[in-house]
């Protein structure tokens, strides 16, 4: 990799984390930023283990245990059984929770909106290309990374 991709690279993680919490204060969402990370976690993979879960969100076990009781409690996930192994539990996303992300997510895009608008269409244009390119990056190594789960959760998109 080349240095100049390597900074480019340092630079896009740096400011999606400032745009993030730009966002995030534009929309006064009261909800735990982990709490949306770990519903963005499941809508992606599909069902999981909660110590997978745990990894895949960066927090430890019992935050993700207290994260998934929260969760539970609201509708937003729901714990099965795993066919394959009766004794285990998978977490996965429920509709209303699907639904709930995908509001928060409108409600950040409409936050951000105003420090956006006067963008000319060929940055709009450069910037949903860029989304383009990283969601197929992200995709690909989730797929890599994740050989366990089913060929049809692999092929869920990223929302």
């Amino acid at each position: 990799m080349s240095a100049e991709l390597r900074d480019v690279l340092g630079d896009l993680v740096s400011v999606n984390h400032r745009l993030t919490r730009v966002a995030a204060r534009a929309a006064r969402g009261t909800e735990s930023p982990a709490l949306w990370r770990t519903l963005s976690v499941l809508l992606s993979t599909g069902p999981i283990r909660l110590g997978e879960l745990a990894d895949l969100s960066r927090v430890s076990q019992p935050t993700a245990t207290k994260l998934v009781g929260s969760l539970v409690a609201r509708g937003w996930i729901e714990r099965t059984s795993d066919a394959a192994d009766a004794r285990v539990s998978l977490i996965a996303s429920t509709p209303a929770g699907e639904a709930a992300l995908a509001a928060w997510r409108t409600e950040l895009a409409g936050a951000l909106l105003p420090y956006f608008a006067d963008l000319p269409a060929a940055d709009v244009d450069t910037l949903e290309r860029a989304v383009a390119i990283l969601r197929d990056r992200v995709e690909v190594t989730e797929r890599m990374a994740a050989p366990h789960h089913h060929a049809a959760d692999a092929t869920r998109t990223a929302r």
